[in-house]
């Protein structure tokens, strides 16, 4: 399960695939092609972050549902308790354990299909998301990770995104070998790490009508605010945050070209190696004696241990996100700022 205290997780063999009338899914191909969430479960993450979240605080929770053909459907979802380090007796697995089985006594989707997870500024590429998203998907093929963002939310608009690990990024880190070498032969770039599945939200009939009824009573509001000008803090969070990552990754490029260099330096001197011993065998047999014995040049020169570039991915990815989080606030601006200058040149 995903952990509050690291962000990390497993999900054990108590949560069996939540499978409904739909077929495994053929190899190679994605298990889920849509994700469809009921709009309780969206309300109930959007509270969970309101009433806990905080800041850069990041809030977690299981996702329960079914999968019918190859659409995920979640029905309900609950969060991960707030908890200290000095809490040693709390067991989270035990807790979800108990929760499940309390939903499945009241009659309510029990079965686990993946967890959720709230992100600041669109920080969520990392490596606890990737091990936790990995044990999940490893236990329950057909399992998503929801990502909330709560301040695009605040903005005027729902941001919520369903990812799953890719077939090859599932297949590396199964093997658990994250080396230049493994992750160039399995073509893993930061582009073909995660992929995006579709979301649909669904509510019930009746839940439209009161939402219908809700509108035509409710009073005009006032969304000026909405064509404001000015960027706030957004814009300069994210820019930060972004070259925050670019150090990362700067400093990432100059330990694996000192890797090359040793790697380089290396082969240069077992170069020189073998050539003296080749005119020392030489000098021998023109005297007479026999040649030196052989040696395992590997055990001389020991090969460096090259960097995991696994890190170096997420980086990537993750200034990927930022790049593309500031591509859509920018254009937002842009669209007001043509739009204030038409207005003005029409008034004018």
């Amino acid at each position: 399960m995903a952990s509050r205290k690291e962000g990390s997780g497993a999900a054990g063999g108590g949560f069996g695939a939540a499978k409904g009338k739909g077929k495994a899914a053929a190899a190679g191909d994605s298990a889920v092609k849509q994700v469809q969430i009921d709009g309780l479960v969206v309300l109930k993450i959007i509270k969970h972050y309101q009433e806990e979240g905080q800041g850069n605080e990041v809030v977690q929770g299981v996702l329960l549902g079914l999968v019918v053909d190859d659409r995920l459907e979640i029905t309900n979802c609950f969060p991960f308790p707030q908890h200290t380090e000095d809490d040693a007796d709390f067991d989270e697995v035990q807790y979800q354990m108990e929760m499940m089985r309390s939903l499945r006594h009241v009659n309510i989707d029990h079965l686990h299909v993946g967890w959720y997870q709230s992100t600041y500024y669109g920080s969520f590429v990392t490596r606890a998301l990737l091990d936790s998203q990995f044990s999940y998907q490893h236990a329950i093929e057909e399992s998503v990770v929801l990502i909330y963002d709560p301040i695009k939310t605040a903005q005027g608009s729902l941001s919520l995104k369903a990812y799953r690990l890719t077939p090859k990024l599932m297949e590396v880190c199964k093997e658990k070998d994250f080396s230049p070498e493994a992750l160039k032969k399995a073509n893993i770039a930061y582009e073909n790490m995660f992929e995006e599945v579709p979301i649909v939200i669904k509510n019930s009939y009746l839940i439209n009508v009161m939402l219908w009824e809700l509108e035509k009573k409710s009073a005009v509001a006032d969304r000026h605010e909405l064509l404001s000008l000015a960027s706030s803090n957004h814009l300069g969070k994210s820019l930060q945050l972004l070259m925050d990552r670019v150090d990362e990754m700067s400093q990432d490029i100059v330990k694996y070209n000192t890797y090359l260099r040793n790697v380089s330096k290396q082969q240069q001197q077992k170069h020189q190696y073998q050539q003296r011993r080749q005119q020392e065998n030489i000098q021998r047999q023109s005297r007479g004696e026999p040649p030196l014995p052989e040696e395992d040049i590997n055990k001389l020169f020991k090969p460096p241990q090259p960097p995991p570039r696994m890190e170096s991915l997420l980086i990537a990815g993750q200034i990927n996100t930022y790049c593309q989080n500031i591509k859509e606030f920018n254009a937002q601006n842009l669209g007001k700022l043509f739009m204030a200058q038409a207005l003005q040149d029409y008034n004018n």
